[in-house]
């Protein structure tokens, strides 16, 4: 599947859309695919030869896995831009109900935190992998973020400074460094990556998260946004004095108006802390 690997990277190349880590997304979810038709038993398929039995083959395969709707609708948004690019838009239903794939559930309730143990990183062998699941965890960062931060120009003494190119939607932000395992583990991220980010210098970005993706299957380790699940649910409680609704906490109807002002003003904090715009957008870490 060589050949269509590079087809569709040329098909990348020749049509920027979006932000610079929108394409990376885009061509690393497009290699994804190429894996999972290869292992579907399709072979010799070209960019141009795309067709609905492809398409069907795909979907079957991610929902049987169960994964986090999300995820899958992410990827179908990639091979309908294939199919657009090819002009051949028919070949993916416009509605995803058409392959069983499940209306995205923002705030279930369930708690979707994520602990990153001692056993997890044992399991790790590429030391960047490491450090950047190590700085989800510590700091909430998003994978993407996680990767590409330079620790060295972030570290501005008392807060991690992020640049816009390394967040989702070219939003910069700041997250406190409020405990001395957040400044030791800082320490130790520049002291490995020097001057240069978490991504090798003999890699570009993508590669760098094809590793990390293989590193975190290989090691068991699934749904790392559970890090940044995590880390708002540990704030609330520090910013609070009591648990999150996800985590076993009161429910906001049960909180007092004291209480609630306070939960309001905590929420307003993690959400700029883990680069949202909203307050209304923590209920999908926090609950309600």
């Amino acid at each position: 599947m060589r050949t269509l690997n590079y087809e569709l990277k040329q098909l990348c190349y020749r049509n920027r859309d979006g932000s610079f880590g929108t394409q990376a997304d885009r061509l690393h979810i497009l290699h994804l695919i190429v894996d999972h038709l290869h292992e579907a038993g399709f072979r010799n398929l070209h960019a141009a030869g795309l067709k609905p039995k492809h398409v069907d083959a795909l979907t079957q395969r991610w929902v049987t896995e169960s994964l986090n709707p999300g995820t899958i609708k992410n990827r179908m948004a990639q091979l309908r831009w294939w199919a657009e690019k090819i002009d051949r838009r028919n070949v993916v239903a416009r509605d995803n109900a058409t392959y069983g794939i499940a209306n995205r559930t923002l705030v279930s309730g369930d708690d979707k935190s994520r602990t990153l143990t001692p056993t997890d990183l044992s399991r790790i062998t590429d030391p960047y992998t490491s450090l950047s699941l190590r700085l989800q965890a510590a700091f909430g960062l998003r994978r993407a973020e996680s990767i590409k931060v330079q620790p060295a120009w972030a570290d501005r003494g008392d807060h991690l400074a992020l640049k816009p190119t390394w967040c989702k939607g070219g939003r910069a932000r700041e997250i406190p460094i409020r405990t001395d395992a957040q400044r030791q583990l800082l320490n130790e991220a520049k002291a490995f990556a020097g001057s240069g980010s978490l991504i090798p210098a003999d890699k570009k970005y993508v590669e760098q998260l094809r590793r990390f993706e293989h590193q975190c299957q290989r090691a068991g380790i699934h749904r790392v946004h559970g890090h940044r699940h995590a880390y708002a649910q540990a704030r609330y409680l520090e910013l609070t004095g009591w648990k999150a609704p996800s985590a076993g906490g009161p429910s906001s109807k049960a909180l007092t108006p004291e209480q609630r002002a306070v939960d309001h003003e905590a929420r307003l904090i993690i959400s700029r802390e883990l680069g949202h715009e909203r307050e209304a957008v923590t209920a999908v870490y926090l609950s309600r």
